[in-house]
C-alpha cells in the first residue's frame, strides 16, 4: 500500500482510511498532529496521558462546531484552546493541560487541518498549557461540516479562593473587560460575505494572564463569566438568578465597536447577546473595583476595561438596564438562537 506521503501528495485531503486505526491513521497522528504539538507528555502516546497534581483540581470541557472553520482573527483550533483555557479561568483556575479530539469530515484538505493545529499550538504556547492527549475520528462526507473539535481541559485553584457565579452580593460592581459582539459579528460577517468600513475580528483570546493579574490584587472577586453564546445579557442573568440579587447595568458604560453597532442596527441584533469569545465579565467587592480596573487596563486583553454597572438587592434574579435616554428596562436571558454554530 502506498504510504500516507504519496496518497496525500497525489489528492491533498483526509480519506476515511485516516480514521482507521491503522498505518494512515497512526500516519496523521504522528506526523501531523504530534509533530505540531510535541511535548513529553503528549509524544508518550499512551490511552491515557499521565499528569502531576497538587491542590484544587478544576476541570472542564466543550465542543466546537463554528462555522465557518476560519473567520477573521482565528478559527476552530484557536477557539477550541481559548475557550476551555477561558472556562477554567474563570473558576480562578490557572490552566494546566488539555486534551484535543478532532472530528474530520472525508475530503477535508489536509493543509486546513494543519492550519488548525498550528493555531491550536499557537494558542496553547500564549496560554501556558500543554495538549497531553487526543482522538482523531474521521467521517463520511457531509456528516461533520469540515471538522469539529473537542477539548477538555484541567487546571489548579489556588487554596482558599472562591470565585463562583452565586457569589454576588449587593453592593458590589461589575466589570466588563472591553468591546462585546466582536467575535459573533465577525464570525457572521464571513458565513454572510457581509463587509464594513473597518476591519472587524474576532476577539478569541486566552485570559488566564489578564485573570491572574486580576487576582493579584484583589484574591475576594466574587464571580467571572467569558459572555460566549448569549452574550452578556445572558451571562449576567445567569449571575442573577444564581446570587438571588439583581444587576443593573448602564447602556453608555458599555463599550461597543463602531463596526458592530452598525451591524447590529443593520440586522436587528442587540449587542448585548451577541457572543464574545475573548471578554470576561467580573463582579467585585466595591472597594476594590479601581485596582482591578487599573490593572486589567496594562494587560493587552483588558485595554477597555470599565465599570458597567452595580448589584443591588431587588428585584431578585433579575437584570436591568438603565438606557441611554433615561429610561430603565428588564434585560431578559437570551430566548431561541441569534447566531448559530458561532463556536
Amino acid at each position: 500500500m502506498a504510504g500516507m506521503e504519496a496518497i496525500l501528495k497525489a489528492d491533498g485531503r483526509i480519506l476515511m482510511a485516516h480514521g482507521s486505526g491503522g498505518r494512515m491513521a497512526r500516519d496523521l497522528v504522528e506526523k501531523v498532529l504530534v509533530k505540531a504539538l510535541h511535548n513529553p507528555l503528549l509524544e508518550v502516546l499512551d490511552d491515557s496521558a499521565t499528569m502531576p497534581f497538587s491542590g484544587r483540581l478544576a476541570f472542564t470541557t466543550d465542543s466546537y462546531v463554528v462555522r465557518p472553520i476560519f473567520f477573521p482573527g482565528g478559527d476552530i483550533g484557536k477557539l477550541a484552546v481559548c475557550g476551555t483555557v477561558n472556562d477554567l479561568a474563570m473558576a480562578g483556575a490557572r490552566p494546566l493541560y488539555l486534551s484535543l479530539a478532532l472530528i474530520i469530515e472525508e475530503g477535508l484538505p489536509l493543509a486546513d487541518l494543519e492550519q488548525v493545529v498550528r493555531s491550536v499550538r499557537e494558542a496553547a504556547d500564549e496560554a501556558g498549557v500543554l495538549i497531553v492527549t487526543g482522538d482523531t475520528k474521521v467521517v463520511d462526507r457531509g456528516a461533520a461540516d469540515r471538522l469539529f473539535v473537542n477539548t477538555a481541559g484541567v487546571g489548579i485553584v489556588p487554596e482558599g479562593l472562591c470565585v463562583s457565579g452565586a457569589n454576588a452580593r449587593p453592593g458590589d460592581v461589575v466589570i466588563l473587560s472591553g468591546t462585546i459582539g466582536d467575535h459573533g459579528i465577525a464570525v457572521l460577517s464571513r458565513r454572510e460575505g457581509l463587509s464594513f468600513e473597518t476591519d472587524l475580528l474576532s476577539d478569541c483570546a486566552p485570559l488566564a494572564g489578564l485573570v491572574g493579574e486580576m487576582l493579584s490584587v484583589c484574591p475576594s472577586i466574587r464571580a467571572m463569566r467569558d459572555p460566549t453564546r448569549g452574550g452578556l445579557a445572558s451571562t449576567l442573568n445567569e449571575i442573577a438568578e444564581k446570587s438571588k440579587v439583581c444587576i443593573r447595568i448602564e447602556e453608555r458604560a458599555i463599550p461597543v465597536c463602531d463596526a458592530v453597532r452598525s451591524a447590529c442596527e443593520m440586522l436587528g441584533f442587540d449587542p448585548l447577546y451577541v457572543a464574545n469569545e475573548g471578554k470576561l465579565v467580573a463582579i467585585v467587592p466595591a472597594e476594590d473595583a479601581g485596582a482591578v480596573v487599573e490593572v486589567m487596563r496594562r494587560h493587552r486583553y483588558g485595554r477597555d476595561a470599565t465599570v458597567v454597572g452595580r448589584v443591588v438587592e431587588s428585584p431578585a434574579g433579575r437584570v436591568l438596564l438603565s438606557t441611554a435616554v433615561g429610561a430603565t428596562r428588564v434585560v431578559d436571558m437570551l430566548t431561541g438562537d441569534l447566531l448559530p454554530r458561532i463556536c
